[in-house]
């Protein structure tokens, strides 16, 4: 038994066994027996940074500036020169110092940083409609970022590089964003999109893995607004539907949709083959075709007595 020298604890309080072993990378007490964290006494739950104006008297503590974001064209590191109300103190000539100084310091850019500017702009107005997380929206920026540095933008207009890193961004984080849906809010063809997302995949070296149906169903199924139990019923048609090799080589918004609608009928609530379809995006041919293979597959006549 191996006791930290900085605690009186000599058994654990969950259990009262004995076996307690101290971690020196956590500072922490862990029961062997039961796998309870005890947390030693000499810990320190305060505040880890110190105020050193002594203006403020060290009541006021913070740390230096926000977290690099690359969302932003200068990560979050410019300053901007003093306030309006700050030009009161200062003197005639001075003023007028000050206030060319706050007129020309946005006016000096480089081409790089007015290309960042208008295209992370676009990036965070277009991420805010499809309420895509801050993690997708900064990888989004970081490959936007190397894609520029690799001149890969040359040739190519901004809106369909950045069209294709948000897309890139969102199927690596596993968010279903469609091409449609990217191709609407930027008002670009999915076709010029589809090329810039592969010519920054194949670039850049990002691996993504192909999109699973389920990343559709939740997103469909708020679109029907349909109950949990047809969202749940739906998920375990489509575990089966992937254990019998059902799904291998067809779309997945075409089976998420038809495992979805396969799910309304069976909890009797009245959902269409065209509500389906319009909120999955595709025609009803396709829920028709995948309808027919579950049908049969699935036994869906014996089961649920679910007519073709």
């Amino acid at each position: 038994m191996v006791i930290s020298s900085e605690t009186n604890v000599k058994k654990c309080p969950h259990c009262g066994s004995k076996d307690l072993r101290y971690d020196k990378t956590t500072n922490e007490l862990i029961c062997q027996k039961c796998g309870y964290v005890i947390e030693p006494d000499s810990i320190d739950y305060g505040r880890e940074w110190r105020a050193f104006e002594e203006e403020k008297g060290g009541e006021e503590k913070g740390r230096m500036g926000l977290p690099l974001s690359y969302t932003k064209y200068d990560k979050g590191t410019s300053t901007v020169i003093g306030k309006a109300s700050e030009s009161i103190k200062l003197s005639n000539s001075n003023r007028r110092t000050f206030y060319k100084l706050r007129k020309w310091q946005p006016r000096i850019s480089t081409a790089f940083e007015r290309n960042l500017k208008f295209a992370l702009t676009e990036l965070r107005h277009v991420s805010n409609q499809f309420h895509v997380s801050n993690i997708i929206q900064e990888e989004a920026a970081k490959m936007y970022r190397e894609a520029i540095n690799r001149r890969l933008v040359r040739g190519r207009s901004m809106d369909s590089v950045v069209a294709g890193a948000l897309y890139a961004a969102a199927r690596k984080n596993r968010k279903p964003i469609t091409l449609d849906e990217i191709s609407e809010a930027f008002g670009i063809e999915k076709k010029e999109i589809g090329k810039a997302y592969r010519l920054l995949c194949r670039e850049l070296g990002i691996k993504i893995l192909p999109t699973s149906p389920k990343d559709y169903v939740y997103k469909f199924a708020a679109v029907l607004n349909v109950s949990n139990k047809t969202i749940n019923d739906a998920i375990k048609l489509l575990d089966e539907a992937e254990d019998k090799g059902l799904i291998s080589g067809k779309g997945p918004m075409g089976i998420a949709a038809a495992v979805l609608y396969i799910a309304t009928l069976i909890n009797k609530e009245k959902k269409t083959q065209r509500d389906a379809a319009k909120a999955a995006g595709i025609t009803e041919v396709t829920i028709r075709n995948r309808y027919k293979e579950l049908y049969t597959a699935l036994k869906l006549k014996e089961r649920f007595k679910i007519e073709e």
